[in-house]
């Protein structure tokens, strides 16, 4: 692995798909970490779990995190428990635990147990760190996020993992990045797309060498990101072929289905949870009594044959074709299910239009808590994968026109921003 100067203060991007670490040596720009994984250092790391029963592991279970979650999945899917998307449940009051072979789980051990194996994958760069520097969302994933109750979860999650522990919102970090290309003072918008959230600051970035060089104005949010567009995906393409809209005899009436299951089955934060003995007892109970027991009979296959990611892989390529034309087929096969259906980008822009003006309203809260106007905005930033999206794009196009608009490091402008306020004399000024 490169050898890394022991700088001690690190930059992380903890994300719902990905996360991103970089240091920041005293004198130096940041660099990327890179993280060693089944195909060699990548500085992308999935922020996914693997667990598989192992007689030589403590507790008879082993764990992996990021690549080699995914490489260790692959190798033996049915006989393997794969998260993913964990981050999503961090401010959920409904969440308590995950059941991972009859052992249960709270969101901030699962967090450790990630933020240990992205440690081991580091070869020993991210231990003793004097500052760590955290990016965190301006609003939290789910339908009704409790701030504190996610802050506590981090807070354990992290517990003496450094020193000195403190925690950004992700755009004003995005912000502090880009401010790096600027030699002239500017209003600054920042829209960062996650899997989980879109987070937008307003930020003064002045001229290089003032005392403070970004100075965040307003912020705002909504839990509405990349795995949003995944659920209206699955939603549309996959759940009708596993009973979605069906019914069910209960004596001598017919019922609609609970939608419940449906949901859960659509979203990646809780798709993986669904295999445990409870819920698939009632999903076979469902499947007795169902009109069309067939359907419900694929999901449970589905579920217990783990195929959680061999979806996920198949919507995530037909979002990114699209990114790029006006149609693309949706391929997938697994559990009785195969689909093979064409699509266009006009369709896709249709199912998740009300979460792209969820995004467009979210921009206009940050501008009114910034009191600023689209007119006082001299540059806008895009980041995060979700900005290749059309339909996103055009929100930003549409409002500033596109000589505004400014891209790049989709994927690790974030961290790389972290690791710039974790170089401050005094990062206070940046702290969420």
């Amino acid at each position: 692995m490169t050898a890394i100067p022991s700088g001690r203060r690190v930059g992380l991007d903890f994300g719902t798909t990905n996360s991103v670490a970089a240091f920041a040596p005293a004198g130096e720009a940041p660099r990327l970490l890179p993280l060693e994984g089944p195909d060699g250092p990548t500085d992308l790391f999935r922020s996914a779990l693997c667990f598989w029963h192992d007689d030589d592991a403590r507790g008879g279970v082993a764990v992996e995190a990021g690549p080699a979650a995914i490489h260790e999945y692959l190798e033996f899917p049915t006989d393997s428990r794969f998260l993913q998307s964990f981050k999503s449940v961090a401010a959920s009051a409904s969440f308590d635990t995950a059941s991972v072979f009859n052992r249960r789980y709270r969101f901030e051990e699962l967090g450790r147990l990630f933020l240990d194996k992205l440690a081991a994958h580091a070869g020993g760069t991210l231990d003793r760190i004097e500052r760590l520097v955290i990016g965190r969302p301006v609003h939290f994933a789910g339908a009704r996020p409790d701030e504190v109750l996610a802050r506590q979860r981090y807070d354990a999650m992290f517990s003496g993992f450094a020193g000195e522990i403190h925690y950004v919102y992700e755009p004003l970090a995005a912000a502090f990045s880009y401010a790096a290309r600027l030699d002239d003072p500017a209003t600054v918008l920042v829209a960062d797309f996650g899997g989980g959230t879109s987070d937008f600051s307003v930020v003064r970035v002045e001229a290089p060498g003032a005392a403070q060089r970004c100075v965040p104005l307003g912020h705002a949010g909504v839990g509405v990101a990349g795995d949003r567009f995944d659920q209206r995906i699955v939603d549309k393409l996959v759940l009708p072929h596993l009973g979605k809209g069906g019914k069910y005899r209960s004596f001598d009436k017919v019922l609609d289905i609970s939608p419940g299951y449906f949901a859960d089955f659509s979203d990646w934060s809780k798709l993986g949870l669904m295999r445990n003995r409870r819920t698939l007892d009632e999903l076979e109970r469902l499947r007795r009594s169902a009109v069309e027991p067939d359907a419900i009979g694929r999901m449970i296959a589905m579920i217990e044959n783990e195929l959680g990611f061999p979806l996920y892989e198949a919507v995530g390529r037909l979002k990114r074709e699209l990114s790029g034309a006006p149609s693309a087929t949706f391929r997938f096969t697994g559990g009785g299910v195969v689909i093979e259906q064409e699509v266009a980008r006009q369709q896709f822009e249709g199912w998740i239009a009300d979460d792209v003006k969820a995004m467009s309203d979210a921009v206009t809260r940050a501008l009114e808590r910034a009191s600023v106007a689209e007119a006082d905005i001299d540059r806008v930033f895009l980041t995060g994968g979700t900005s290749l999206v059309p339909a996103v794009r055009a929100v930003f196009t549409g409002r500033f026109g596109d000589e505004r608009i400014a891209s790049g490091g989709e994927m690790t402008s974030i961290a790389h921003g972290l690791a710039l306020i974790a170089q401050q004399d005094d990062p206070s000024a940046w702290i969420a």
